[in-house]
C-alpha cells in the first residue's frame, strides 16, 4: 500500500516527527510513504486544514496513493475537509484503539489525527502505537469478528446509498472550485514530482495535467 502524508500549516513543524514514526511502522508491513508536506511552518507553499481534503481527494482519485494520513491541531477540521469529497472516507484517531477500530470496522482510506490537542510528553510513543494498530492487519476484518459481515454490509450501504448519492463526482467538485486557488494548492515541486511518478491515467489525472500545464 502506498500512503500519503499531508500536514497542514499549524502543525507543519511536526512533519519530520510524524514521517519518521509513519515510515518506521508502515514500512515494517511493506508499505511505502510519500510526504506531501507541509514540511515546516515557514514553507512558502501553504496548505490550510480546509484544503487538506482537496489534496487528499486528488491523490486518491488519481491513484497516487491508496491511503492518506493527515491531521491538524484537533484532527477534526482535517477530517471534515476530507469527508467533503465523495471518494474520501476519513476517520479520526487519537489513540491506538481508535485506529484499530477504524481499520477493522470502517475500513476507510484516510485518517485524521490531532497533532496539537493532548500532544505532549510521550506523544511520539502514542503515535507509533497508533500507526502500529492501524497498519498491522488487513482492513475490514471486523470487530468483534462475529459482526464482520454486518459491518461490511453497513459500509457498502454507507457508500452506495448515502455518500455516493449525496456528493458530487470528484471531477465535478474540482472544476467547481476556484481554479486559481486549486492551481495554487497543487502547484508545488514535491506534488508535481509525485504526480508524474504515480498518477494513473484517468479524467482527473488529465484535468490536473491541464491545470498545471504538465506534459
Amino acid at each position: 500500500m502506498r500512503i500519503a502524508l499531508i500536514n497542514e500549516d499549524s502543525q507543519a513543524d511536526k512533519n519530520g516527527l510524524i514521517l519518521e514514526a509513519l515510515n518506521e511502522v508502515a514500512g515494517k508491513y511493506g508499505n511505502t510513504v510519500d510526504n506531501y508536506g507541509m514540511y515546516t511552518e515557514s514553507d512558502s507553499h501553504l496548505i490550510n486544514y480546509t484544503q487538506v481534503g482537496i489534496l487528499a481527494s486528488v491523490i486518491l482519485e488519481t491513484g497516487m496513493a491508496d491511503f492518506v494520513v493527515t491531521g491538524c491541531g484537533t484532527g477534526q477540521g482535517a477530517m471534515i475537509s476530507c469527508n467533503a469529497f465523495k471518494n474520501v472516507v476519513c476517520g479520526y484517531a487519537s489513540t491506538p484503539l481508535d485506529a484499530y477500530l477504524f481499520s477493522q470496522i470502517n475500513a476507510g482510506n484516510a485518517i485524521s489525527i490531532p497533532f496539537a490537542q493532548q500532544f505532549g510528553w510521550g506523544s511520539e510513543v502514542n503515535l507509533r502505537m497508533l500507526f502500529e494498530h492501524l497498519f498491522c492487519q488487513s482492513f475490514g476484518g471486523g470487530y468483534p469478528k462475529r459482526f464482520a459481515q454486518e459491518e461490511k454490509i453497513s459500509r457498502v450501504k454507507m457508500f452506495t446509498d448515502i455518500k455516493y448519492c449525496s456528493q458530487k463526482e470528484v471531477l465535478d467538485a474540482l472544476t467547481s472550485l476556484q481554479q486559481a486557488d486549486l492551481k495554487q494548492l497543487l502547484d508545488y515541486t514535491e506534488f508535481k514530482d509525485l504526480f508524474k511518478k504515480h498518477a494513473k491515467e484517468g479524467e482527473v489525472t488529465a484535468f490536473i495535467k491541464t491545470l498545471l500545464a504538465l506534459s
